[in-house]
């Protein structure tokens, strides 16, 4: 069942005269439930269309379906309630300083006219559930990054809503402490069910918490599918980009012409098994393995490797069927990788 629907979205800016198109007729479709990763180096467009999400930027053209509901049909009253449905987190954390911590929870709640005694009750709660209960007196000058964020998770979920928007959420924080907030996001995902949408330019991301991808590019979706079906087999110039830092790094192997390069990836089981060693064994040829990594991606080990193969186009193609029967996925290498 889909929560959020988008329909062909398109959202201009006018700008000293000029006309800027930040996204072009957009489509998407997000699932009840989902962790959703939407991503895109910066100027991609990534962020207007979290924004137009929740209708903070209302669209040129197209609609947004919230369980159903087109909000561009709603009064700026009947908006409002729909956000509160709607919890968003950011990369600057935008914590109120003046406020402690619980203060900070607790903001949402009452500025929705919620009893203050049952907000402290309840904004107590969320932070024993995001792990900082006992920085509820505490500022935010004197927490960590992960602390605030956590602080801001904490406020996002006070309205109990049934969408996490978390725009460049763990940007501004370093690895672990990015591994710590994904988890926590993770964690929620399953407890609570709410439905997660994790605006990045990180690959990592995606792949560590996502369930699914939409890659956009110059503020058009260029590709979207399951995280685990496009790491294997990326299809647009941006995908390939975000996997591996260059354009156009892999060409179909039908077109092995041009080197002796190939891109495989492992999923499953066969990221376990010595395909390698057995294929030396079986073709009786040296394979050099010029790159290797293993991700886990869904929950599941996934990993990639560059070889060079050698340079008899018999044993080329020999060895590609091999690696085909294996059941991995095989893709030519540019000579720039």
């Amino acid at each position: 069942m889909s929560i959020i629907e988008i329909k062909n979205l398109t959202k201009k800016f006018d700008i000293e005269g000029h006309t800027i198109v930040a996204l072009k007729d957009i489509n998407l479709s997000i699932e009840k439930g989902d962790i959703y990763g939407i991503i895109g180096m910066s100027g991609a467009g990534k962020s207007t269309l979290v924004r137009s999400i929740n209708y903070l930027e209302k669209p040129s053209e197209g609609s947004i379906f919230i369980e159903g509901i087109e909000l561009g049909s709603l009064s700026e009253r009947e908006l409002r309630k729909k956000r509160s449905n709607i919890g968003m987190i950011f990369q600057n954390f935008n914590l109120l300083e003046q406020k402690n911590v619980l203060g900070n929870v607790c903001f949402p709640l009452e500025i929705s006219g919620i009893r203050r005694s049952d907000a402290r009750k309840k904004a107590r709660e969320l932070l024993k559930l995001v792990g900082i209960e006992d920085k509820e007196k505490a500022y935010p000058a004197q927490l960590s990054g992960g602390q605030k964020q956590r602080v801001a998770i904490a406020r996002a979920l006070a309205t109990s809503p049934d969408i996490l928007l978390c725009d460049e959420a763990t940007s501004a924080l370093d690895p672990q402490t990015t591994a710590s907030i994904l988890e926590l996001i993770r964690s929620i995902n399953e407890k609570l069910g709410i439905t997660v949408i994790i605006i990045t330019h990180q690959m990592s991301v995606v792949t560590d918490v996502c369930k699914n991808v939409a890659i956009i590019d110059s503020g058009k979706l260029v590709e979207k599918g399951s995280v685990e079906e496009i790491f294997a087999n990326p299809k647009s110039d941006a995908a390939k980009e975000l996997l591996s830092g260059k354009r156009n790094t892999y060409t179909p192997v039908k077109q092995l012409n041009t080197g002796n390069k190939i891109r495989i990836v492992f999923k499953e089981n066969s990221a376990y098994e010595p395909v390698i060693a057995n294929l030396i064994l079986k073709c009786k040829v040296p394979i050099n393995i010029l790159k290797a990594d293993t991700r886990n991606i869904a929950g599941k080990a996934v990993g990639e490797m560059i070889l060079d193969l050698p340079e008899d186009e018999e044993k080329q193609e020999e060895i590609i069927n091999e690696l085909k029967r294996a059941n991995l996925t095989v893709s030519e290498a540019s000579e720039n990788e």
